[in-house]
């Protein structure tokens, strides 16, 4: 660990989040990472919604979304 690294208390309590799997790779999640099982997972998801990977599906056009933002 590096000298500029922030000291991340671990987590008390059941290390296990109910049994869930983590969406990325599959591995037991753990409570330390929220629904991940490692920090490494967390920052692949959340790089994957950082490039618009994730979406929902709309009907909506790019020009009916300009009208609302004119309102």
């Amino acid at each position: 660990m590096a000298k500029s690294d922030p000291v991340i208390p671990m987590p008390t309590g059941p290390t296990q989040t109910g049994g869930r799997r983590c969406p990325v790779c599959g591995k037991p999640a753990t409570a330390r990472h929220n629904s991940f099982c490692s920090a490494r997972c967390a920052n692949i998801d959340l790089g994957r919604w950082l490039k618009g990977n994730y979406s929902i599906p709309t009907d909506e056009t790019p020009e009916d979304a300009a009208e609302g933002d004119e309102r």
